[in-house]
């Protein structure tokens, strides 16, 4: 399979890293990933949606995010989800036609805000990965305890595999820890850090109103006319089915799909149903508005 590595520049100073899968010409699919993650979560998907794109295929971008893996680390700590939603705004501008985008969590409510807030961003089609315009504190809260928690890093590759297996509650521990390295860095002090700039944290806490961002999200849902699918962890606790039904019925133009077994890492879960969950919508939007398909 042909993959190769690709820097835009997005802002000054700013510039995201990513692996595109599959044919140059190919219809543009974007992958984004959650706060905390690099585009090595989406290889596996990255990899399925190539191979299955059909006549054409599919051109799929998995992208670090600012601040994320190999992308740039801002200086001056510009975090907001203001910030990642211009970047994506960008990037997409930068593709050959208008792209369907995939993202999980940080990478989601970028892309709501993105395609759905002036200057709106010209998609194919929206895939949401266990994010919505409303989501359970429970949930959101947990995800940001583990990423505080584990600020400081890890003595060794085990006991970071260790903490995965706890925060992922699947009882499941990878068997060869040194798939983490993707994730993570190993510092002058000899500990292993996760693989991003620990000043997105701080500034993800700064001007966050729950309720403010889920009036913006609604909003920005609202005004998106792309054909949009959300996809949700049957066990998520970031994404309730009461939620999904409230979403049902204000939003009723979404689509909407359960990875039943699933929390929120869905692709990491359980990677060959969601990549099947999300495959006919791709072939559907990304093939038509791509034309290489």
């Amino acid at each position: 399979m042909r993959v190769e590595t690709i820097t835009f520049p997005v802002a000054p100073g700013v510039s995201l890293q990513a692996d595109r899968y599959g044919a140059p010409d190919g219809a543009p699919v974007i992958l984004l990933h959650g706060g905390g993650q690099t585009r090595w979560s989406w290889k596996g998907t990255a990899q399925a949606l190539a191979d299955a794109g059909g006549k054409g295929g599919f051109a799929v971008h998995a992208v670090d995010m600012r601040g994320h893996g190999q992308s740039s680390w801002c200086p001056d700590g510009q975090y907001g989800l203001d910030h990642f939603a211009q970047d994506v705004r960008v990037l997409a501008g930068m593709m050959p036609a208008p792209p369907v985008i995939v993202g999980a969590s940080l990478g989601g409510l970028s892309a709501l805000l993105a395609c759905g807030e002036d200057p709106q961003a010209l998609c194919a089609g929206l895939v949401l990965v266990d994010i919505a315009p409303r989501m359970e504190q429970r949930g959101t809260s947990r995800v940001g305890a583990f990423m505080r928690d584990t600020l400081d890093g890890f003595d060794t590759l085990e006991a970071a595999a260790e903490a995965v297996a706890g925060y992922a509650q699947n009882g499941r521990r990878d068997a060869r820890p040194e798939g983490l390295l993707k994730n993570l860095r190993q510092d002058a002090d000899g500990r292993y850090r996760w693989h991003w700039d620990p000043a997105f944290m701080a500034a993800g806490k700064s001007g966050w109103d729950p309720d403010v961002v889920e009036r913006r999200l609604m909003a920005a849902a609202a005004r998106i006319t792309a054909p949009m699918l959300i996809v949700r962890g049957g066990e998520s606790d970031v994404l309730s089915r009461e939620t999904m039904d409230h979403l049902k019925q204000a939003l009723p133009h979404i689509a909407q799909a359960e990875i039943a077994g699933a929390r929120h890492m869905i692709a990491g879960d359980d990677n060959a149903r969601f990549n099947a969950a999300i495959l006919p919508f791709l072939q559907a939007h990304a093939a038509a508005q791509g034309g290489a398909a």
